[in-house]
């Protein structure tokens, strides 16, 4: 699930590269983008481990059978409430207040941890500390290139948005298939999508933070912005993670 298309984003000027004088980036537009995803990040990880290390919480959310983890009824809202945060805030964001959008996002994240601690039953801690890691260094390149590169990224982003699809859409083929083959192909390109949407998220919300310094922008609104522009980054990390993690993950 990634939001590289967010309806927010296309209310607000976006500055081509040559359109933006040296010098004129927003660079704590940008810092306020990374931090929110720092802390959404956080969030996530301290509820995934909590719940992971605590079995009467855990039961809430999962029951161990012989054929592996099911879903209790709380569990599949969880599992299923972070699209609908996506969507509201996505939608909502211009009823939605700087503070609501805050709140829904620190909402989303302790869902997906909930939701994600069942990595800590199915993998080992090696491999998700190591996949963990892998992930955050890919990232963290791809947003260094397209913080500063002087290519236009705008082209690809059709291209991976149209791979995301094509993901989305063999991975509920391979539901039916149960195809080994199938599922490492989709992992594989699905790694190449996120690390390209993260270059390009990256790029694009440079520009945006270039068009709210010269823009007419509202303090509000600059905030809002940073907060969608972080649940994009945080939605393209953990897409890459779990992605890692299907590749190079060790089931225990």
């Amino acid at each position: 699930m990634s939001n590289s298309n967010f309806q927010p984003f296309s209310n607000y000027t976006v500055l081509e590269s040559k359109q933006i004088p040296a010098g004129a980036i927003s660079k704590k537009f940008m810092a306020s983008v990374f931090l929110w995803m720092f802390v959404a990040l956080g969030v996530s990880t301290a509820l995934s481990f909590a719940f992971s290390m605590n079995e009467e919480l855990m039961s809430m959310l999962y029951t161990t059978t012989r054929q592996g983890v099911k879903l209790t009824g709380l569990g599949m809202i969880i599992g299923l409430s972070p699209l609908a945060f996506v969507l509201i805030m996505s939608y909502g964001f211009n009823r939605l207040s700087s503070t609501a959008l805050s709140v829904l996002l620190l909402v989303f994240a302790a869902c997906m941890g909930m939701s994600l601690s069942t990595l800590f039953i199915t993998y080992t801690s090696a491999s998700l500390i190591t996949c963990f890691a892998s992930s955050s260094v890919m990232f963290g390149v791809m947003a260094v290139m397209g913080y500063t590169t002087e290519k236009d990224l705008t082209t690809f982003g059709s291209f991976l948005t149209m791979g995301l699809v094509g993901i989305i859409i063999a991975s509920m083929i391979n539901r039916f298939m149960q195809s080994e083959m199938l599922y490492y192909i989709i992992s594989f390109v699905g790694v190449a999508v996120f690390l390209g949407l993260t270059a390009y998220d990256v790029q694009k919300l440079k520009r945006i933070g270039a068009g709210v310094e010269f823009g007419d922008v509202s303090a509000g609104d600059t905030k809002k912005l940073a907060i969608m522009g972080a649940l994009s980054l945080y939605l393209d990390f953990i897409n890459l993670f779990l992605m890692m993690l299907r590749l190079f993950g060790r089931r225990k």
